[in-house]
């Protein structure tokens, strides 16, 4: 395989082996480490790429596996899901203020959820995969996950809940 075959069947989800790890690492740079340790992985690997069914899904669980041995390495209890892409274009002063809160809250929240429940909540509601594909990067079957994300999304949705009705009744 040469170099341009090889990126065409990288290219479509490099950008998406990046946001994960910048989901798990934080740091924009150990990020951008880890894409390039799992693409200089796979490009050891790039006369075996053609035996997988899913060179994407191969490469997200060698991403995800490189990150946590990161942060097993460095600082295990600083995990932390960042969501900074949300953009009201029409809201007005208050509400982006209220937003900003909303969403403190929820990182917060989802920081004290179990890692599993972190890394699915990421890939399904932030990343949209599938829940296949997330069977295949985190090795589990359908329907553990869909159970893991319904309890975390009610945990969040409680707290968030609690939180909201303070003081209130």
């Amino acid at each position: 395989m040469n170099q341009n075959e090889f990126m065409q069947i990288v290219s479509p989800f490099k950008d998406k082996l990046f946001r994960m790890a910048k989901r798990l690492l934080v740091s924009t740079e150990e990020a951008e480490d880890a894409t390039q340790e799992v693409l200089v992985k796979l490009w050891n690997k790039n006369e075996a790429l053609d035996e997988y069914n899913s060179v994407e899904a191969m490469a997200m669980t060698m991403t995800k596996n490189y990150c946590l041995d990161q942060l097993k390495s460095k600082r295990a209890s600083n995990l932390k899901i960042v969501h900074n892409n949300y953009t009201d274009r029409e809201a007005s002063l208050q509400q982006k203020v209220e937003d900003s809160d909303t969403w403190r809250w929820v990182e917060k929240i989802m920081h004290e959820l179990p890692e599993q429940q972190k890394l699915i909540v990421q890939m399904r509601d932030i990343e949209e995969m599938e829940f296949e594909e997330i069977g295949t990067v985190l090795e589990m079957n359908e329907t553990a996950i869909r159970v893991a994300l319904s309890r975390a999304r009610k945990t969040i949705r409680e707290k968030m809940t609690k939180t909201h009705n303070y003081g209130i009744g």
